[in-house]
Parts: C-alpha cells; sequence; structure tokens
C-alpha cells in the first residue's frame, strides 16, 4: 500500500501480514479485575500509539525481529496477563478487565524502506504512521477489543520499526516503560520479569461516600466563546537542547532557579502557543501538567503497580497576563501547580471520576503537558541495542490536539535533548515558530514551512 504524509515527501510501501492474536504463552488466571477510578476516567479511553526504532546489528544477524518480539510478547503476558483480555462496562460507566487471555493484536510487515531515508524524520510526525501501525477495523472501540496492538514493520536496510498502541487506561508512562522493559527482559532471553508487575488497583478507587476535598480547575466547564475549527492543522516536532534550557533559564529570576527543566519548557511553550493562537488578553487560559503521585503517598505506592497513578492539576491566568508578565510568572505559576499534586489531591479525583460521571478535563483554552522524557524508551532494548527513537509517535490526537508529550532524544549531532511535538493550525505554527526560537535566542533560524523538525542552532 503506497502513501504519503503532508508533513514529509517520503513515500513508501508497507506489505502486512494479516492481523493475528499472540495470547500468554501458558494459561493464565480467568477473572474479573476492576481497574482503577483514576484509571477510569474519560481522557484515558484511547488506544496511545508509541513507536520504537531500531538500526540492523550485524550479531543479530540470524535473527528475525518478528518472531523474537512476537515470542518475548507471548512470554511477557503471562505476567501482565490482563492486557490479553477485554474490557468490560460495567454500571455507572465503570470498567472491568476479563481476563479472557484472547491476546493481543500482532501484524508482521515488511517495508521497501531504509532508515536512512527517513532522515531527520525520525522525530514526530512520521512519514506514514497509519502505514506503520494499522487501525485494525473496531479496535478503536472501548470494550471487547484487544488492549494492545503491535505492529513490526522489517525494514530493507536490516532495521526494524516497532509499532505499539497501549490503552491508556491500562497504565500509564511508568507501568508503559516497566512493561516494555519487562518484554524487552524476556526477548533478551529472561524467564520472569525483573520487576514483579503489581495490579492493586483497589489503592485508588473512589471513597465511600465520595467526596471532593480539592479544587479542580482542571475539570472546571467553560463555555468556548469562540467556534473552534481543526481545519488546516499541522504537526511539528521542536527539540530543545541543553544550550537551549540555559538560555530560558537566564530568562528567570534567582529566586526561580531552583526550577526543572520541565518548569522552563512547560512555560515556553504555553506563552509561545498563547500568543500563536492570539487568544484574547481577557480570556482565561488553563496549563495542565502531568503529576506522577506515586512518591506523593505514604505508603508510596508499591513497587511494580503499573496503572495509572498521575493527575493533572491546572493553573489558569489570562491570556494577557500569561504574555505580558516577564517570562519568571508563568515559571512560576507551572512550579506551584505541581506542588499541588498529594496523595489526597488524587484521593479527590477519584471521586470526583464516580461523582461527576468520569467526566473529560476541560478543552477550552486548554493545554496539556506530559513529561514522557524521564522515561527513556530510547534504553528499551530487545537484543538490537539501544533505539534510534522511542516515544510518541505523535502529539494528542481528536479532540485532544492541546497535548504534547516530551520524550528524550538525540538529534543529527549526537546532543542529547528533549524533543515535543505539537498541533497547531498553520498559521499559528509559523508563529509559534518565531516566538519559541526568539526566546531560545535563535532569531536568525530559517523559517521552513514543510519542516516537521526545527533544531535550535545554538
Amino acid at each position: 500500500m503506497a502513501s504519503s504524509s503532508s508533513s514529509s515527501s517520503l513515500k513508501f510501501t508497507v506489505r502486512r501480514c494479516k492481523p493475528q492474536l499472540v495470547p500468554p504463552a501458558i494459561p493464565t488466571p480467568r477473572e474479573f479485575k476492576p481497574l482503577s477510578d483514576i484509571d477510569d476516567q474519560e481522557a484515558l479511553r484511547i488506544h496511545v500509539p508509541m513507536i520504537q526504532i531500531y538500526r540492523k546489528q550485524a550479531s543479530m544477524a540470524e535473527k528475525d525481529p518478528v518472531q523474537v518480539i512476537r515470542q518475548a510478547l507471548s512470554q511477557t503476558l503471562v505476567f501482565y496477563y490482563p492486557f490479553a483480555g477485554r474490557l468490560r462496562e460495567g454500571p455507572n460507566r465503570k470498567l472491568m478487565v476479563d481476563c479472557t487471555g484472547e491476546g493481543v493484536m500482532f501484524i508482521e510487515a515488511d517495508a521497501d524502506v531504509t532508515l536512512d531515508q527517513f532522515g531527520d524524520s525520525l522525530y514526530p510526525p512520521f512519514p506514514c504512521f497509519h502505514e506503520l501501525l494499522y487501525d485494525v477495523p473496531a479496535t478503536q472501540q472501548i470494550t471487547n477489543t484487544p488492549l494492545l496492538l503491535v505492529q513490526v514493520t522489517r525494514l530493507k536496510c536490516g532495521g526494524f520499526i516497532l509499532a505499539i498502541g497501549f490503552h491508556h487506561t491500562m497504565c500509564d508512562g511508568h507501568g508503559y516503560e516497566q512493561f516494555m522493559s519487562t518484554w524487552a527482559e524476556m526477548a533478551r532471553g529472561a524467564t520472569k520479569p525483573s520487576v514483579a508487575p503489581v495490579w492493586r488497583r483497589e489503592l485508588l478507587m473512589a471513597r465511600d461516600p465520595p467526596r471532593i476535598t480539592c479544587k479542580h480547575r482542571e475539570f472546571e466547564q467553560v463555555k468556548d466563546t469562540l467556534p473552534s475549527s481543526n481545519q488546516n492543522m499541522v504537526q511539528r516536532s521542536f527539540f530543545i537542547g541543553p544550550l537551549d534550557i540555559a538560555a530560558l533559564r537566564r530568562l528567570i529570576p534567582q529566586h526561580l532557579q531552583h526550577c526543572t527543566t520541565f518548569d522552563l519548557i512547560t512555560a515556553c511553550l504555553w506563552r509561545c502557543r498563547t500568543k500563536a493562537l492570539q487568544i484574547e488578553a481577557d480570556e482565561d487560559v488553563r496549563m495542565m501538567c502531568v503529576v506522577n503521585a506515586r512518591g506523593r503517598f505514604n505508603p508510596p505506592l508499591p513497587v511494580g503497580y503499573y496503572g495509572n497513578a498521575f493527575a493533572y492539576p491546572a493553573t489558569v491566568t489570562t491570556a494577557g497576563k500569561l504574555c505580558r508578565n516577564p517570562f519568571g510568572y508563568a515559571v512560576e505559576l507551572i512550579n506551584k501547580v505541581k506542588g499541588e499534586m498529594t496523595e489526597e489531591y488524587l484521593q479527590s479525583v477519584a471521586d470526583l471520576m464516580v461523582m461527576k460521571g468520569r467526566c473529560l478535563f476541560t478543552t477550552v483554552r486548554s493545554y496539556i503537558v506530559s513529561h514522557l522524557a524521564r522515561f527513556n524508551f530510547r534504553e528499551v532494548d530487545f537484543g538490537w541495542g539501544e533505539a534510534v527513537y522511542g516515544g510518541v509517535a505523535h502529539a494528542g490526537a481528536g479532540s485532544f490536539l492541546g497535548v504534547s508529550y516530551f520524550c528524550s532524544v538525540k538529534n543529527g549531532k549526537g546532543e542529547e535533548g528533549i524533543i515535543f511535538p505539537i498541533w497547531l493550525p498553520a498559521e499559528a505554527m509559523e508563529r509559534f515558530a518565531e516566538d519559541f526560537n526568539h526566546m531560545l535566542g535563535n532569531k536568525n533560524q530559517p523559517q521552513n514551512s514543510s519542516a516537521t523538525f526545527i533544531k535550535s542552532t545554538l
């Protein structure tokens, strides 16, 4: 099947075998397992597309990546057997896993392209991604469908691409990393995980009776004053290296120097995106930061817990204040809102889900950022060494266009940094790129409207 991408001139053909189900290698318990009330949110009822890209490895010349990865997946599912089951919906939309052992969807494929032909496109958005992870009919349903979609595509050069769609209700970034690490261990010859998976979803259930004890501005009902349009949306990725972080840090006062790299990048994106969208000065804008709650429990959640254990507390200000105040204003807002995450806050979110019908977060003039760079998916080694790229396949999709994920990468010069894909209307993207490069000090950055990857030149 030939196809092309609007963001790249690269075209290639993918020949797929018929999708098959990969079950656990041995029989697993047949039981129902309820998801937690943090897992069971409207926003998490999606398959998240991830991608791992590997170069040819001379020492693995006799090995077929499809066979190695499929067999290791079957062994991994013995320990993570709920993934081989199917979601069912009970009263009040409550989701549970029916551990049927049916298996996950697996597709074997070959592409008439080499990794070198991708050039700088080894970052989101990937050319022809829909060819690399086939959208099997009916798999976008919530219930009675595989919870993991996998496609291994061999390349002409001897490398391969592993594309995965995981159902977000089953795990968060931390849990996904744990699953992937086990899968890779199995491929390299392990017989059991180095970290045993823990289900224990009852730890994040709503209380009885449920009670909302914190302010949750991420779930406020907000009226949209402007007709929103997803027409002419484009996606690009931007790279931020150590020198860029240093440039941003120079823009903030001494009392904020303790802030993290995440705070700096998130504040920069929020400001640049708000300016690019030309939001009216008196309109509220909100930034929601995905914050891991694992270390904020007493006692901490068990090691090996792979369910969702995060919230996205929102900080709210007006577009005018965000864009006209010094940069430190935005950084301080981000830094402060992350501190709101406590055990009580997450418990309050679980209770809110039950009381308000598992509602969706506020999408009006909102932006969500998730820091996946702390999970180095490139280190997932199936025997072919470190991945060239490991992380999300694209920014949020559908109604979640205001979502960006930070991923750890090496750029073309071998420099370690963070990349984030972002969706914006085409004209706003040009404004965003210009303002972003201005903040980093790259005032002479050439504008290239067809580029999918803009590197800073510091």
